[in-house]
Order: structure tokens, then C-alpha cells, then sequence
């Protein structure tokens, strides 16, 4: 297992407003380059959405509230097409709940104001964030009490401080429970196509100095059949109100198999992840993307000529395979009722 060098940004965050630039690092380059994007059009912070340079649910409401507000001062009292905005960065991601949760708390900011004030659009832009920060420490502190020490813990795509205003949702978990002495063993699930997890994950966990290792996607099964893993922990982009679960794809596979092999499958998400007014999974959008990325993460810049591929960016996992589902108000346990 690898031991990276020592954490030298504990409170690293990849979202930052300032003078009414929204900066982004743009997650597309890591691990090999820490390029941050500036951007002060909604068409920028849409593009930026829809392109993954921000991604994670919590990570990409809290960029939309920005674009709110950055919408907000550019249009000035026209509150009409502030809207017309606001329902252009809803569709960047149809999937996540936590985009349209946070756009909605914005017009509720404006239609409580009753005008256009960009100085409070980004004063609650604001707050979302701190919100998130706060609700990523309770849940570290929930979720990691729950595992044994000696565990070991697989997590798939990338949950931390990059999908998220504050430490993390899964991540945050796992790394809370490794600095409690609970965790012993942490394995980073490649997670393809876009391999959030050998890139992402595995770029912050050596950055806090925490040892682990990547695993293939095909090569779960066979850790979990070694016994090495006592707890599969996730994050989520929608929650049902039954506990059903959408998140990355390949996420009910690892439920499935864990259930196989005896480890445990938590959820970690912020209540505003919950949408209580869908009943079960099988309402929720999932959202498909070009065919072309297949090839393109597999360095081809092009689709070849009688090539497809079928491309969703998540599923479903059912909440009878989900152990627990831990939020900012502590573990929930099924039967899952989540109620508006």
C-alpha cells in the first residue's frame, strides 16, 4: 500500500468566489494539473457543469448558486431573464438533485426579496456553501463511528473535497475514520469511464497523506471475496424517498456484490440529496451522455467508424441493498421514509 507524503492543504476547496468570478479547478486535468478556471458568465458556469470541470452533487449546486448570482449582476433588475438563466443551469445536469434544489433556494431568495439584489443572491450563495462545509463534518462524524476498527473500506468515483463544498460526503467518512484509528485499509475504486477514482480520490487521499490503493473496477468482486473489505461507502446524487439510491454508475453492482460477500454498503449524502417527493428510483431520470466519451477516456479523440456505446452516468441502487444512509441529521436505517 502507498504511503503518500504528508497533507499540505488541509482546507483545500475547489470552489472560490470572489469580485464576482466564480473559480474553478477544473477537475478534467488532475491528477497531472491543478489548472484553475475563472468564469463570469452563466454560459461559462453551464459549460463548466455540463463539461465535469466542476462535479459531485453538493460541488455543483453550490457553483449554480453562484452562477445565480452571477446572472443576477449582469442582468440587473430583469428578473425574467434571470430566470430564463437559472432554468438553463437546472438542465446542465439533469440527474443531481442537489443543482435544482440550490437554484430553487435562489428564486426563493429573490421572490422573498421581491427584486433582483445580487448583494443577497450571493450572501445565500454563500450560505449554501458554509451549509455544506458544516454538514460534511457531521456526517464524518456519524458515518466513520460506525466501522470497526481494523475495517476496511472500498469507495467508488470521487466524493471529497472536490465533489463538495467541505471535506467530503463518503470521503470525508473514510478519511475521518482512518485519522480515528477505525479504518485500516483504504481502496479506491477506478471508476470508469472518467476514472474519478484513480484520479480523483486517489489525488486527495495522497494529498492528506492517507495510504491506499486503486483498484481495476473489474478486480471488486475478488477483494471483496479476499474479505479485505468490511464496508463499501458511497455518495449519492438523488435520493428517493424510499431509499432508493442514483449515483455514479457501477454503484448497484458494488451493492449487489458486497451484499454477495458480507460487507456492508453505506450512503453518504446532505439532506438536500434527499427528494422526497420522488417515490422510488424508477422515477428518476438518469442522465445519458455522447457515446464519444467511451473512446475519448480511452484516448481515441475520435468515435470509430461503426463504433457506439451505451453511456449512463448512473444508476440505481435499491434501498434493499443500501445498510444505512447517513446524512448532516445522523444514520438513518431502513425501512427508508423520507418525508418532504
Amino acid at each position: 500500500m502507498s504511503t503518500p507524503a504528508p497533507q499540505t492543504h488541509p482546507d483545500f476547496s475547489p470552489i472560490r468566489f470572489e469580485d464576482g468570478v466564480l473559480h474553478l479547478l477544473d477537475q478534467r486535468r488532475l491528477p497531472a494539473d491543478e489548472v484553475w478556471l475563472e468564469l463570469d458568465t452563466v454560459d461559462q458556469v453551464t459549460r463548466a457543469i455540463t463539461d465535469l470541470v466542476v462535479r459531485g452533487a453538493p460541488a455543483i449546486g453550490i457553483a449554480a448558486a453562484f452562477g445565480a448570482v452571477i446572472s443576477a449582476r449582469r442582468h440587473g433588475s430583469d428578473i425574467s431573464a434571470w430566470r430564463q438563466d437559472l432554468e438553463r443551469l437546472d438542465r446542465s445536469r439533469p440527474t443531481a438533485v442537489n443543482l435544482a434544489w440550490a437554484t430553487a433556494r435562489m428564486r426563493r431568495c429573490a421572490e422573498t426579496l421581491g427584486r433582483l439584489d445580487a448583494d443577497a443572491l450571493e450572501a445565500e450563495a454563500r450560505v449554501i456553501h458554509a451549509e455544506d462545509v458544516a454538514a460534511n463534518k457531521a456526517m464524518a462524524a456519524a458515518g466513520s463511528a460506525l466501522f470497526e476498527p481494523g475495517s476496511g473500506i472500498l469507495t467508488h468515483c470521487n466524493t471529497g473535497a472536490l465533489a463538495t463544498g467541505g471535506i467530503g460526503t463518503a470521503l470525508g467518512v473514510i478519511m475521518a475514520g482512518y485519522r480515528a484509528g477505525r479504518v485500516e485499509r483504504i481502496f479506491a475504486d477506478e471508476t470508469r469511464p472518467w476514472l474519478q477514482g484513480s484520479r480523483l480520490t486517489a489525488w486527495e487521499l495522497a494529498r492528506q497523506g492517507i495510504p491506499f490503493q486503486v483498484v481495476v473496477e473489474g478486480a471488486a468482486a475478488a477483494l471483496m471475496a479476499s474479505g479485505r473489505v468490511q464496508w463499501v461507502v458511497t455518495g449519492a446524487d438523488r435520493i428517493a424517498a424510499n431509499g432508493d439510491v442514483a449515483n455514479k454508475i457501477g454503484t448497484c453492482s458494488l451493492a449487489i456484490i458486497a451484499r454477495h460477500y458480507g460487507a456492508r454498503f453505506m450512503v453518504v449524502a446532505p439532506a438536500s440529496t434527499v427528494d422526497p417527493h420522488m417515490a422510488s428510483g424508477e422515477g428518476i431520470v438518469i442522465e445519458q451522455r455522447d457515446p464519444a466519451e467511451i473512446w475519448r477516456a480511452a484516448g481515441l479523440e475520435l468515435q470509430p467508424d461503426g463504433f457506439d456505446a451505451w453511456n449512463p452516468v448512473f444508476d440505481v441502487t435499491p434501498a434493499a441493498l443500501v445498510n444505512c444512509i447517513v446524512t448532516e441529521h445522523g444514520v438513518h436505517q431502513p425501512p427508508y421514509r423520507f418525508a418532504g
